[in-house]
């Protein structure tokens, strides 16, 4: 008995250690994140204002506000509802001995690495972006508003400038794996 609870705690160790080392590297979590917000921008459609006139006044003229799309909170939500559902498409792959980038995955049958370790990757960057936009939402929401925010740029504002994740000289996203000083929960 105390040695298949023994077998048991190292093997849930293992996981638990595996999972947990996945998004070590929260810059690289955090750009994967908003490269898929860049992609959102990108192929969004030019709409138009959004008529809120819906009263009338006491001479049948309708009242209300009209709203430019780029400006708007439905702007905000249709950009970001969704997206952590979105990053459960993505996986940790590694690039060389000590570099890991988060990748979209189009076909889960075709992965050449194990599919269930890429898919608890999947599921931890899924609660990772959670996480970060419980902690960004509201600051990135006004940013969006004011336009401040454009293809290109989100990294910088979202990982850089907002969660602090990534340093401003930081061009490259290797996972460090002696760093003496952990980077917290999120």
């Amino acid at each position: 008995m105390a040695e298949s609870t023994a077998w048991l705690l190292t093997i849930l160790v293992v996981l638990t250690f595996t999972v947990v080392s996945s998004i070590d590297d929260k810059c690289a979590a955090c750009n994967a994140v908003a490269e898929e917000i860049e992609n959102g921008l990108s192929n969004e459609k030019p709409r138009n204002h959004l008529d809120l006139r819906h009263r009338l006044d006491s001479k049948g003229q309708r009242k209300g506000k009209v709203i430019d799309y780029r400006v708007s909170e439905l702007r905000v939500v249709e950009l970001l509802d969704g997206l952590c559902d979105k990053m459960q498409d993505y996986t940790l792959q590694k690039v060389d001995s000590k570099r890991y980038e988060w990748v979209r995955v189009d076909s889960w049958d075709n992965l050449a690495i194990n599919k269930q370790e890429a898919k608890a990757y999947s599921k931890d960057i899924s609660s990772y972006c959670g996480r970060l936009l419980e902690e960004t939402e509201d600051e990135l929401a006004e940013r969006i508003k004011k336009g401040s925010v454009k293809v290109g740029g989100v990294s910088k504002i979202l990982c850089q400038d907002l969660s602090k994740h990534c340093n401003m000289s930081s061009d490259s996203h290797q996972a460090d794996a002696d760093d003496d000083e952990p980077d917290g929960e999120l």
